[in-house]
């Protein structure tokens, strides 16, 4: 069976979900989004492409839990659904939080420091 390929495409589907269901705060359309998505790819295939490589890998997969589809330098399909997922997932909850309390329906931080002049006890 393809837990790892299964996991990952229920990830996926559980943060798109999340944005149009509930959340609905655009992140998806957004210009910058896909720019810093990019970003993070870019990074992601150097660091993740050094560490599957098929000649030296240091990390190991079970082939029977994946679909074996690799690409670019050996990288497993599956770990680019997993990225999309938490890094999507992390920035969907930035972006909500951030509405919140810019709302008031959730007091910020700062709010509940004791405000008294410097010098003053």
């Amino acid at each position: 069976m393809r837990e790892y390929t299964i996991a990952a495409v229920l990830a996926v589907g559980a943060v798109v979900g999340l944005e149009v269901g509930l959340l609905r705060t655009g992140l998806l359309r957004s210009r910058a989004y896909w720019i810093a998505m990019a970003i993070c790819y870019g990074f992601m295939i150097a660091v993740n492409g050094w560490l599957t490589k098929l000649s030296a890998p240091i990390v190991l997969y079970d082939e029977r839990r994946t679909t074996g589809w690799r690409a670019p330098w050996d990288i497993p399909v599956e770990d680019y659904l997993f990225g999309f997922a938490l890094l999507t997932l992390t920035m969907l909850l930035w972006d909500a939080a951030g509405a919140r309390r810019a709302t008031g329906s959730e007091p910020a931080v700062a709010s509940t420091v004791s405000r008294q002049p410097k010098g003053s006890s």
